[in-house]
């Protein structure tokens, strides 16, 4: 792991709505081997916050103001040692799987089935 952390995967919830921001970090927090190290409201700050806390998983919303989450995740994927990302949204997959697979994101996940389950899943494609 990136930052030696003890308690496992490093996690960066970037997503502009606080309730799926607060659900999302109980997810991660309630699996084991994950944690969150940070949290950002928009793209831009996501991907700043990647710059500062090399996290080795970023969940990404698809609709955030500013840069959208698939040019974050372009973006993101772009660093040297970039973290792994999957993408997310409310809607249902659509043209979003191919769009974040495109972007380099690991997969796509709808909000309303992101569990622990899909959380291992996806980590486990690393």
């Amino acid at each position: 792991m990136k930052n030696d952390r003890e308690t496992g995967v490093g996690v960066l919830i970037v997503d502009d709505q606080t309730p799926f921001r607060d659900a999302s970090r109980m997810v991660v927090e309630m699996t084991d081997g994950f944690e969150v190290v940070g949290e950002a409201v928009n793209g831009m700050q996501g991907l700043e916050l990647v710059k500062e806390l090399s996290p080795d998983l970023v969940l990404m919303d698809v609709q955030m103001p500013g840069i959208d989450g698939i040019e974050a995740t372009r973006l993101i994927r772009g660093l040297p040692e970039p973290p792994a990302v999957i993408v997310m949204s409310t809607h249902e997959s659509g043209d979003y799987v191919d769009l974040a697979l495109d972007a380099g994101a690991i997969g796509f996940v709808p909000k309303s089935q992101f569990s622990f389950d899909s959380l291992e899943e996806m980590w486990s494609r690393v």
